[in-house]
């Protein structure tokens, strides 16, 4: 890779920029050295400071799900909210989260005029 030591370990699940520059320094490696420029020596000791550190990846992922699952049946608060697909953290929902709650819902407007269905004008044939 051409990134630099610290931002390509920030490409694992559950490394940040703070813990990346830790890991390289408790290595020994210069964080700012390019991966392709790595020791198959530092490389090592890099997996190996991983390891011992703690929880990555599919591991962090698991424990992270276990956590939202238990909340969600000890019907706590926070479970609730993960159930209905809700913001968790107290954010206001009358207006925004739409990420969170997905697209608005489509309103009785017309396509061409833009006008509700009390607006719209149906032609009458008289006989």
């Amino acid at each position: 890779m051409n990134k630099r030591l610290w931002v390509g370990l920030t490409a694992i699940y559950g490394i940040g920029q703070v813990r990346a520059k830790k890991l390289a320094e408790k290595v020994g490696v210069d964080f700012t050295k390019k991966i392709r420029d790595l020791t198959e020596d530092e490389v090592n000791k890099l997996r190996q400071a991983i390891e011992q550190e703690g929880r990555v990846e599919g591991d962090l992922r698991k424990e992270i799900q276990m956590n939202i699952r238990r909340l969600i049946e000890i019907q706590a608060y926070r479970g609730v909210r993960h159930r209905r697909n809700l913001p968790v953290r107290g954010q206001r929902t009358h207006t925004n989260a739409r990420t969170r709650k997905g697209p608005a819902p489509r309103s009785g407007r017309c396509q061409e005029t833009g006008q509700g269905q009390e607006g719209l004008v149906l032609p009458i044939e008289f006989s």
